[in-house]
């Protein structure tokens, strides 16, 4: 491909978004680059202040249980006080309680701070992705939110390079670091984001009233979590699974990290480009193609006996994430009332959440139990089943996006759903 058609597929690939848009990505952008408490919480617990695995194991789980407690709190709050609300309380929280987390020494306090900075951190992701929906348009919302998932990914390769010199120099740095940072992320929401959730009328409010209850009662909708619950399980592996089986087959941390790495590298030099092929392209064959690919992917991780071969496993399964992150989060977008966005949003992020509880669980007891080569095996039959699940699902919805009113009109979709 020249030069020149290279420069317009990316003026393609970012043109007709809006300015708010792109302050939002920025604000995504920059919360990733000071990631630091996720990739480094286990080694500063264990190396720096001398604890077990064990507790480091229950401090992540309390880390993520806290996004699971919020992931439901944080949708609420976007559709009652608003997305930008929501943003700015979460994002200060998530500054102070990771700040905190740099000072306190005693178990039950670090425990407790970190249980704080998970619910805080993930309280923010139902509204951005509700802001997102409400000010792009639906034609383009895949393209958005890929986009997005890409200033994630950026940021998070830099965040992570960056982060191992911080803490060779001091942890307490990098907790100081992700503060600031998400702080300033509270600062571009506060001086260039409008608030954008859609306004009601009186007799809007009286005929449309979205409640959790109502996304639970919303069987296509709840099906679809439990679908993306499925994948999220097989993603998980990535991060818990997949460095653990290599550590026990004889890898150093060093082979695991030149493996993995390939993930991060992969989304940021293909991201757009993938984008660009599956943009209005059937959601359905989508997701089932994703699905195979994230649970083959890791299935291949049995016959692997090198780092070169994990490599390449890793490369099948980053396709399907690639494909799977805007393609799903566009369909849970279509699936949701206008007006109902947020706790739809919280919902779907819940069961990312519950993946990342349930993972690390899974993995250790299968690897334990049976050995890691039946893990993998399994991770190719839970997307196997994920793809079949997606396969029926869209077979009873529309082919055409729908286009939701502005004015509290749900979409076709949705209204048959609850």
């Amino acid at each position: 491909m020249s030069v020149a058609r290279l420069r317009r597929a990316a003026r393609e690939t970012v043109s007709g978004l809006p300015r708010e848009f792109w302050w939002l990505w920025t604000s995504t952008l920059v919360n990733r680059l000071g990631a630091f408490v996720a990739t480094f919480m286990a080694l500063y617990l264990t190396l720096d202040r001398g604890y077990s695995a064990s507790y480091a194991g229950l401090v992540a789980s309390l880390h993520g249980l806290g996004g699971v407690v919020s992931s439901l709190g944080g949708g609420v709050m976007a559709d009652r006080l608003g997305r930008r609300p929501t943003l700015l309380i979460a994002q200060t929280s998530t500054a102070a309680s990771v700040a905190l987390l740099g000072f306190v020494h005693g178990p039950v306090a670090i425990a407790g701070v970190a249980f704080l900075v998970g619910m805080a951190s993930n309280a923010s992701r139902p509204a951005v992705q509700a802001m997102m929906a409400d000010i792009v348009r639906p034609e383009d919302r895949v393209r958005a939110f890929s986009l997005n998932y890409w200033a994630i990914n950026l940021g998070f390769a830099v965040s992570s390079t960056a982060a191992g010199f911080v803490a060779e120099f001091s942890y307490r740095a990098g907790f100081l670091a992700e503060a600031g940072m998400t702080l300033l992320c509270a600062v571009v929401v506060f001086l260039k984001l409008p608030e954008s959730r859609p306004e009601q009328t009186a007799t809007e409010k009286a005929a449309e009233a979205v409640g959790l209850g109502t996304v639970l009662r919303d069987g296509r909708y709840m099906a679809v979590v439990g679908l993306s619950f499925l994948v999220a399980l097989v993603f998980q592996q990535g991060s818990v699974g997949l460095p653990v089986a290599m550590g026990e087959a004889g890898f150093t941390p060093a082979d695991y990290g030149m493996a993995i790495a390939v993930n991060g590298v992969l989304i940021v030099a293909l991201q757009i480009p993938v984008t660009r092929l599956i943009e209005h392209r059937d959601v359905r064959r989508l997701l089932v193609v994703s699905s195979l690919l994230a649970g083959y992917g890791f299935g291949l991780t049995a016959l692997a006996g090198s780092v070169g071969v994990f490599a390449l496993t890793v490369c099948v399964w980053t396709l399907g994430e690639m494909i799977n992150a805007p393609t799903q989060t566009g369909l849970v977008v279509r699936l949701s009332p206008v007006h109902g966005r947020g706790r739809y949003q919280g919902v779907y992020t819940l069961s990312w959440s519950l993946a990342a509880l349930v993972a690390p669980l899974m993995s250790g007891l299968v690897i334990d139990r049976f050995g890691a080569e039946w893990l993998w095996g399994l991770c190719a039959a839970v997307g196997t089943v994920a793809a079949v699940g997606y396969g029926a699902l869209m077979r009873r919805l529309p082919t055409e996006q729908p286009v939701a009113a502005e004015g509290g009109v749900r979409s076709d979709v949705g209204a048959a759903a609850g």
